[in-house]
């Protein structure tokens, strides 16, 4: 399921850095604009401590954990939706992702340059805002040019569908991004379908200095201010951190490392995992002896659903799964244990997976 979350920001705010300590793919990384040309894409591990917890107890001879897909995309200037700097490329590769993060600049040094000569994260969030507001009207106004003329024939559906590009219309006009208008049941497809750049689920990502990696600093606070409007979460994270932690191989060093910032896991590992969440995605496990791994599946998916993305024959094939769940399975400490206190459950194709399910499924093709 590769499924990617873009990360954005004006130029020089940290992304590259930050992107580096994600993944092994090194971006180049420099203290001038647009060193970031061709948008990096690196496959990243989730962090799970129970898949480790897992390996434990069944002693598998491989152990596989989940990924999500980050790509690293070009600096945005203003302008960017009329084609200034590199606008149109970096509009596209945003609209290939399916969530966005949104990196801030909050910290003060005057040896790194700030594209706009000062600090100010809520100017910053608006400047790549409106240049995405923009360029989803100009994608409104195509498709309701169209509907508009079928709407005048008295087709129903279409003055229902134009009923809704007005109501979009009207928040893009606003400044407001797409993302933040309530849908009723039968506007959700119509939204889906737009592919709007607003649309997609945000988090921002608030880069500070050292002593503001624990509490965060008054630049944090108006961010966490304006995206409580927006419903969407705020992660404080040093990327200059990151990038030493990221430097040291040895766990212990690390964990002292941490632990002298007032830190219990990395930034990175915080926000994979946000990431993951944001990408509406969750894990099921499947555990024997050969191998323990974690599966990614949508939230709400069903277990045929969960069964074809190990292969789509089980999907087809699909019989019936057998659950554990994972608290049941780690205070009992074995399958058999499970079995044997009536745990394990056979569900059928109407269960709904929920996350950290162990599952095995029965399927004939």
């Amino acid at each position: 399921m590769a499924l990617k979350c873009g990360i954005v920001g004006l130029p020089n705010v940290g992304k590259s850095t930050l992107f580096n300590c994600l993944s092994n793919a090194k971006a180049q990384s420099a203290n001038f604009p647009f060193c970031t040309i061709e948008p990096n894409l690196g496959t990243i591990t989730v962090p799970d401590e129970r898949l480790n917890k897992l390996s434990e107890l069944v002693k598998p001879q491989n152990l596989v954990p989940t990924t999500v897909e980050i790509v690293d995309i070009a600096g945005l200037v203003k302008g960017a939706s009329k084609g200034e700097g590199l606008g149109n490329k970096f509009l596209a590769n945003i609209r290939e992702t399916d969530a966005i993060l949104h990196v801030l600049r909050c910290f003060d040094d005057g040896n790194v340059v700030h594209v706009d000569g000062s600090v100010d994260p809520i100017r910053d969030k608006e400047v790549i805002d409106t240049e995405l507001q923009l360029k989803d009207l100009e994608t409104l106004e195509t498709r309701r040019e169209k509907i508009a003329r079928a709407a005048k024939t008295g087709d129903k559906e279409a003055q229902k569908t134009l009923a809704f590009y007005n109501k979009l219309k009207e928040v893009l006009e606003s400044g407001k991004s797409a993302r933040t208008v309530e849908l009723e049941e039968h506007e959700v497809p119509m939204m889906k379908d737009m592919q709007l750049l607003t649309a997609k689920p945000i988090m921002y990502v608030c880069n500070v200095d050292e002593g503001s990696v624990v509490n965060g600093n008054a630049y944090v606070d108006q961010v966490r201010e304006v995206a409580k409007e927006e419903g969407a979460e705020v992660l404080v994270i040093g990327a200059s951190i990151e990038a030493e932690i990221a430097e040291l191989e040895d766990q212990e060093e690390r964990v002292m490392f941490l632990s002298d910032l007032g830190l219990d896991q990395p930034g990175v590992a915080k926000l994979i995992k946000s990431a993951y969440k944001l990408l509406n995605l969750q894990t099921y496990f499947t555990a024997g002896e050969k191998e323990v791994r974690a599966w990614t599946v949508k939230v709400g998916a069903t277990a045929p659903e969960a069964a074809g993305v190990i292969h789509t024959d089980f999907q087809k094939g699909f019989i019936r799964a057998e659950v554990m769940k994972y608290d049941d399975f780690v205070s009992m400490g074995s399958e058999q244990a499970v079995k044997e206190a009536g745990k394990l459950s056979v569900e059928g194709k109407e269960y709904i997976v929920q996350d950290g399910d162990i599952m095995h499924f029965r399927f004939n093709v």
